[in-house]
């Protein structure tokens, strides 16, 4: 007679968590879980209010927050989306444009410098045994910076310094995570969404925004976040590079799990520097 084990229920070890293992983004339709390696790449995430793209940034945000070797930049222009994770961000900016190209362009020389270092001692990239955080700079809601607050000026130096952070800041361990509810042309520029690795579309209003997202044809070819449903919160389309979309649903945290997330790695931080 075959004696029973009892099953291990899943876990997630995340007090050994590193900023260069999968972040979990939830699951795609296939059963199969949607385990994305964001380090040395940036994502985009875009769609309607109300879609589920604000559980998905919160998926990335608390993969970072719980790694020993990721530092936060939160860049939130409602002040409340990433509110919650404020405590654990080394730079939290609000609705203030001018402070926000300040924390670019002091990102822009830290990436510089770090070049810099690599060149001097003749390396490509950095890697997890370098003595230095990978840097995630998290930009929710991406259209208050670039399109509503500020002069045009302010609004154009910002989309230059993102646009450069994106395309440079990978190597030099410097990643991107954008974020809006408005996707359109004039807030994610082709130019700034091909560079993204990454792009996860949640329900949009018309073909043409989804093909903003994804890339233009996408909607055609049978792949457009325009046909989610408006009750299917947090399914989305995930693009890949070289890849074509995925369905997906995206894991949920409610604001109860993030408080005891946030709880969980501050007291990570106290055991680490003790």
């Amino acid at each position: 007679m075959l004696k029973r084990t009892r099953r291990k229920p899943d876990t997630v070890p995340v007090a050994g968590l590193s900023i260069y293992d999968p972040i979990h983004l939830g699951i795609f339709e296939d059963g199969h879980r949607a385990d994305i390696p964001l380090v040395y790449r940036n994502i985009l995430l875009a769609g309607e209010p109300g879609s589920g793209k604000s559980v998905g940034l919160n998926n990335v945000v608390a993969h970072a927050a719980l790694c020993p070797d990721a530092s936060l930049w939160l860049f939130d222009g409602k002040q409340v989306e990433l509110g919650l994770w404020r405590e654990l961000a080394d730079v939290f900016v609000g609705p203030d444009i001018s402070r926000a190209l300040t924390a670019l362009e002091q990102l822009q020389a830290e990436m510089n410098r770090r070049y810099e270092e690599l060149d001097r001692v003749r390396r490509r990239k950095i890697d997890r045994t370098d003595p230095v955080d990978v840097i995630m700079l998290v930009v929710d809601e991406l259209a208050l910076f670039s399109a509503t607050m500020g002069s045009k000026d302010e609004q154009d130096a910002f989309v230059r310094l993102l646009r450069d952070l994106v395309a440079r800041g990978r190597a030099a361990g410097v990643i991107v995570v954008a974020a809006t509810q408005r996707p359109s042309a004039d807030i994610i520029p082709t130019s700034l969404r091909d560079l993204f690795g990454y792009r996860l579309a949640f329900r949009c209003t018309t073909d043409s925004s989804s093909d903003i997202v994804l890339g233009r044809g996408w909607a055609s070819q049978g792949y457009n976040a325009a046909t989610i449903a408006p009750e299917d919160r947090g399914i989305g389309l995930l693009l890949a590079e070289g890849g074509v979309p995925r369905r997906m649903k995206s894991a949920y945290l409610s604001d109860a799990d993030i408080y005891s997330l946030v709880e969980y790695a501050r007291q990570l931080k106290i055991g680490r520097a003790a």
